[in-house]
């Protein structure tokens, strides 16, 4: 079993990160012998998509040293995707949405012939049989229908750019009210609610 953890707040004491850690944490426990893959976007700057983005539409035996050098990155982050059976994402959210660290990873691994295809059918993501949890971090409350809820672009686009490329498995715990007196109410509820997903989820493999 591999989980990949994937962390995308450039804060080191962030809420999302302590989450994250909290999840691998009671992921180890459960399977000691597995494997962890971390994966910090705020280590390094990944790459731009610039016109030599391009070359992920050809044959690989066609792409120069050139393209080979630019599309390794992608080819990286695509095959530690590939390896995990779970998948935990960091998510704060910034001015309603995702940081951008978070969307770089998301552009580099969202790609065709790799994990998504398009047929006569349209897109078909090619990711599958992965469990993703998805942790965010909210300055307040975004319940859906509410006013405020309108402006949640977080949720929405991760869980359609997941669904998207075979990732339909998809679970978001989220800490809101994180910029209110309340914050560490909500904060313990949400590690409360790590615990559970990771056995429950555990269950489930064993009755697949």
């Amino acid at each position: 079993m591999k989980l990949l953890q994937v962390d995308s707040s450039a804060r080191a004491s962030s809420v999302t990160r302590r989450l994250t850690a909290k999840f691998t944490e009671e992921w180890r426990k459960n399977h000691p012998d597995g494997d962890v893959i971390q994966r910090d976007l705020s280590a390094t700057a990944l790459p731009l998509i610039t016109d030599d983005w391009l070359a992920t539409r050809l044959e690989e035996s066609k792409l120069t040293p050139e393209q080979r050098s630019y599309l390794s990155t992608s080819d990286e982050l695509i095959e530690e995707l590939q390896a995990a059976n779970t998948v935990v994402i960091g998510a704060p959210m910034y001015n309603f949405s995702i940081p951008s660290s978070l969307k770089a990873w998301i552009d580099q691994i969202v790609r065709l012939g790799k994990t998504v295809g398009y047929g006569p059918n349209g897109p078909q993501g090619l990711l599958a049989r992965k469990k993703v949890v998805v942790i965010t971090s909210r300055g307040a409350a975004y319940e859906k229908g509410t006013a405020r809820g309108a402006f949640d672009f977080q949720e929405p686009y991760l869980l359609h750019i997941l669904t998207f490329i075979g990732l339909t498995d998809v679970t978001f715990i989220h800490a809101e009210n994180q910029g209110r007196e309340e914050a560490d109410v909500f904060f313990s509820a949400a590690a409360e609610r790590i615990g559970g997903i990771v056995i429950d989820q555990d269950q489930q493999v064993v009755a697949h």
